[in-house]
């Protein structure tokens, strides 16, 4: 029996290798990086699709600038989530908090609160959108129940929209990040615990001193998703509101939609793409920032 030659072994080695990435790296760059080198490109030209793109510079930023519906759309962006992140956040740790504990039937509660997010975007608007109506949804009966004579009109109102549509999407991501900070909660040493309430720590102090350190890197994770998330958030407003009442809840994912596949703008909606891009990434770098700051 031969044995094969050091080299050879290790050209073959590589060439396996190879074959198991080639085929992801030739998708990511048929379909992430050429399309984003292209945005890139047609950000500074105008193009309905239809014929050939036209260089036109900055114009497509100048008109920007002037835009009111782009303007609206940022705001309503930044609303959404300088609301939507942290009520998240608090929500999802405090699930996770609560379902860490050796309760009867946790796997269960643990499920039910994981369910929303694998379930269809369509159907969680119809059904959310029928517990906001302003006649005969439960959501009012209750609050004229308890006396509230005027409740909100939620989803027909351009004043309660958009906290109609922070609450389901905080809802419905909530079981997600609780999962996160389940499985980081667990990798806390008990003995930490232990050792804080011998030395007389309560449960307040407990959880600032050794849960929420613990819990530092698995939360600076989460909140950099939920800022992503939050910045790109397009199907839920997309089914529940479309944007509505009026632009009480269009965001800049579905501007962006509504200029190129509706209107044939490709030019400016890529623009306005990049300006999307460069929010994400100002804020999370920001964030790498801060939480390094920190660590330190």
């Amino acid at each position: 029996m031969t044995t094969m030659p050091a080299n050879r072994r290790r050209w073959r080695n590589t060439a396996v290798g190879l074959g198991f990435l080639l085929p992801n790296f030739a998708g990511f760059v048929i379909l992430t990086l050429v399309p984003v080198v292209l945005l890139f490109y047609y950000a500074f030209t105008e193009w309905n699709m239809f014929g050939g793109a036209t260089f036109n510079g900055l114009d497509n930023f100048r008109r920007m600038a002037g835009d009111s519906s782009f303007w609206t759309a940022l705001r309503n962006t930044l609303y959404y989530s300088a609301f939507h992140i942290p009520l998240t956040l608090a929500v999802s740790l405090g699930l996770a908090l609560l379902l860490n504990r050796k309760l009867r039937g946790v796997g269960f509660f643990r499920t039910v609160a994981f369910f929303p997010y694998i379930t269809s975007i369509v159907a969680i608007a119809q059904i959310w959108n029928m517990l906001f109506s302003p006649g005969f949804g439960p959501v009012n009966e209750v609050l004229r129940w308890i006396g509230v004579d005027s409740p909100p009109g939620w989803t027909t109102s351009a004043d309660w929209s958009m906290p109609a549509v922070i609450v389901v999407g905080t809802w419905r991501e909530m079981g997600y990040y609780m999962l996160l900070f389940l499985a980081a909660l667990q990798t806390i040493p008990a003995q930490l615990h232990e050792a804080a309430r011998v030395d007389g720590a309560n449960a307040w102090q407990r959880f600032r001193a050794v849960t929420l350190p613990g819990l530092r890197p698995t939360t600076f994770f989460i909140t950099v998703l939920l800022t992503i998330g939050s910045f790109k958030v397009f199907d839920l407003i997309l089914v529940m509101t479309d944007g509505g009442p009026g632009q009480s809840t269009l965001v800049l994912s579905q501007y962006i939609y509504k200029k190129g596949f509706q209107e044939n703008e490709f030019g400016y909606a890529s623009a306005v793409s990049i300006v999307l891009f460069a929010i994400c990434f100002l804020v999370t770098v920001i964030q790498f920032v801060v939480n390094k700051r920190r660590s330190e």
